[in-house]
């Protein structure tokens, strides 16, 4: 190893760097690095060559591991007694049902801030119904705002297998009923927020919008540590952090894999409606404003300032921010840890849904 490259961060300096003593990694976060650094503990990654079958088998393995936990976890989630929680039922375009989580403050005057929340999950596992995005959804209502949570349909695991473009469409479907009832909800403005795969699906959602001539229903997008870029079993150059953090909490076959399940066939891999990356100007110009906002340690780090960056190239008002110190999703799923961070990012993203009015 050359002098030049020892002093490159992560595993660009030292191909056996790991994050729990990476010397940015906060020092809260490195202390419990090895209790709730592992996504899915005891789950063997298969290749990047894996089949789509053996693909769906990870996904639902991934999934039941990362899910042992939530039983505890739920009942030990703060009480919100300044929250009031409905379920709602809605149709989707492919005849489906939809169940929306709906989060509205008790005390709120006039017309208030709407978000619609996608959860992560790669697009392809996970529930709204988890600890993370139910804290989420609370505390987000807890700053003032009314939070709608989409159950859509997964590209694998226990609400799949259906994928591209189900849960894209079911995530559309909630946006225009949100904009269709937003007077009886009482929101001034409506904006898509998501991390991870649910970041994917907040830019995805705002370009078929613009694509299909309503994204005048939406009015902002918070999109958090996206996962969009689908290049992850042979990660490019120009996406330098695939190989600077891989392995830091997420690696490049697990994303390669989840990828795979999310898009069977592979014909999508540069549609920007499956993975946003891939949008060209032509599919940018109009949409409304935008907020970026990676974490420093995540291999997804760059390919969310590079969409930030071509937002900015289209003329779309946009803000790109990165959460130092911290692991993928950590200021949005280590409340406890990194409380901070969390606190931030809610006050960021109230601060950005009440700065813009409603049409």
């Amino acid at each position: 190893m050359t002098e030049i490259n020892a002093h490159l961060p992560g595993k660009l300096g030292n191909p056996d760097a790991v994050l729990a003593t990476d010397s940015r990694t906060d020092p809260r976060y490195a202390a419990v690095a090895d209790q709730v650094g592992e996504l899915a503990p005891g789950v063997p990654t298969v290749g990047t060559d894996a089949s789509h079958a053996e693909c769906l088998a990870y996904c639902a393995a991934f999934e039941a591991a990362a899910g042992r936990a939530n039983p505890e976890l739920l009942a030990n989630l703060p009480v919100v007694d300044s929250v009031t929680s409905s379920t709602e039922v809605i149709p989707g375009v492919d005849g489906n049902e939809i169940r929306l989580f709906i989060h509205t403050p008790k005390q709120s005057s006039g017309a208030i801030p709407g978000i619609v929340h996608f959860h992560g999950g790669a697009m392809v596992l996970m529930s709204a119904t988890d600890p993370s995005p139910v804290r989420w959804r609370d505390s987000l209502a807890e700053m003032g705002m009314l939070v709608v949570g989409v159950e859509f349909r997964n590209g694998g695991g226990r609400l799949g297998d259906c994928p591209f473009p189900a849960g894209l469409n079911d995530c559309a479907s909630a946006v225009r009923w949100t904009y269709e009832n937003r007077e009886s909800l009482g929101v001034s403005s409506i904006v898509l927020n998501g991390e991870s795969g649910g970041g994917n699906l907040s830019l995805a959602t705002a370009l078929k919008a613009n694509r299909e001539g309503w994204g005048h229903q939406i009015n902002g997008v918070y999109a958090m540590c996206p996962y969009i870029s689908g290049l992850y079993a042979n990660p490019p150059g120009s996406l330098l952090s695939l190989r600077e953090n891989d392995g830091y909490m997420l690696n490049g076959p697990m994303m390669a894999a989840l990828a795979r399940v999310y898009d069977p066939g592979g014909d999508n891999g540069t549609n920007p409606l499956a993975w946003p990356y891939h949008a060209q100007r032509g599919d940018l110009e109009g949409l409304p404003p935008h907020v970026i906002s990676v974490n420093e340690l995540d291999p997804l780090r760059d390919e969310g300032l590079a969409y930030f960056r071509k937002l900015l190239a289209a003329g779309v008002p946009a803000v790109g921010r990165t959460v130092h110190g911290t692991p993928h999703a950590g200021d949005q799923s280590l409340p406890d840890i990194l409380p901070e961070a969390y606190h931030d990012s809610l006050r960021a993203i109230y601060g950005f849904a009440s700065s813009l009015s409603g049409q």
